[in-house]
């Protein structure tokens, strides 16, 4: 059963689609100032960044489960842990497994783990099955309209209304949120009109305390245990990293640091480190203060390892 694919957006102005300042008719006496007054276009703002495809490989460590998805040409990596909600298109959780056709959506203001592939930690992905059920994930505004005017929610007795902790919720907890909707028919109105079966309010996802005593201690040790090479601040390489769920192997010249799809090559003395196959470059070149404890600029933790 093919899944909605509606690429959702969120700001009033998109319901009314472009503003436009009228101009003066030729007849009446306006200058010529007046008369060309520009047009001016609102655009609207992008909630999710929306990932399609087939999981082609599936990497596990600890915590975090690297899935390969494949769209054509385009690969991404979704991440994935025990607190992603993963649902079928009936709205039935399920495990994620190789094979599965998946819908994932990640809220766009997230920031992007990769770029090359593409790396995303979304919060919701979808499996296509067989049964009958459509999804829509998108922001729903005070009369339960999603962002393009397209779909009317009307609760019913029956709808199943819950938060990201499947605790339930009420209808009135539904009104200006981003919801997953999960329904099977609507009526062939405009906008459409559904009773969802259920509907899951993702806004209200609590905050990972373990997760925030992370990066606590984090940026306790930046803080702490440090040192400057020309201006650039050089922290411990290990310390951070398996707090980060990372696999440090100690090498003769330097480190190799893994997780999932991911590996690092730390060299001492080198400017330029290994990234899976392919080598970037470094502020300054890591070095070993002490015995086995190899500290590398602060910039390689804030934009590699987090």
């Amino acid at each position: 059963m093919n899944m909605k694919k509606i690429a959702p957006v969120a700001m009033t102005a998109l319901l009314f689609g472009s503003v436009v300042i009228p101009v003066a008719s030729a007849n009446e006496n306006q200058t010529d100032a007046e008369q060309q007054v520009p047009q001016i276009q609102i655009d609207p703002v992008h909630i999710f960044n929306t990932t399609y495809g087939t999981v082609e490989k599936v990497n596990s460590s600890e915590n975090i489960t690297y899935f390969t998805v494949q769209d054509g040409d385009q690969t991404n990596i979704l991440e994935i842990t025990k607190d992603t909600l993963v649902f079928d298109n009936t709205g039935k959780k399920v495990e994620l497994k190789k094979g599965d056709k998946i819908e994932a959506y990640t809220f766009a203001n997230k920031p992007q783990k990769l770029i090359y592939p593409p790396q995303f930690d979304p919060d919701v992905v979808i499996v296509e099955t067989e049964e009958a059920g459509f999804v829509e994930v998108d922001y729903f505004f005070e009369n339960l309209m999603n962002t393009y005017d397209m779909l009317k929610l009307i609760i019913g007795e029956n709808t199943e209304l819950l938060n990201t902790k499947g605790e339930k919720v009420a209808a009135k907890d539904l009104i200006e949120k981003n919801l997953v909707v999960f329904y099977t028919a609507s009526t062939k109105s405009i906008p459409a009109q559904t009773t969802p079966s259920k509907v899951i309010v993702l806004d209200d996802k609590s905050e990972n305390p373990t997760e925030n005593t992370v990066e606590a201690e984090i940026a306790q040790i930046i803080a702490t245990d440090y040192y400057e090479v020309d201006g650039t601040k050089m922290v411990p390489l290990r310390l951070i990293a398996e707090k980060l769920g990372y696999k440090v192997e100690s090498t003769s010249k330097g480190a190799i640091v893994s997780k999932g799809n991911l590996s690092y090559t730390i060299t001492r003395g080198e400017k330029m480190f290994g990234y899976n196959k392919a080598l970037r470059p470094l502020n300054a070149a890591p070095a070993l203060l002490e015995a086995s404890k190899t500290y590398v600029p602060v910039e390689f933790v804030e934009e590699y390892l987090k």
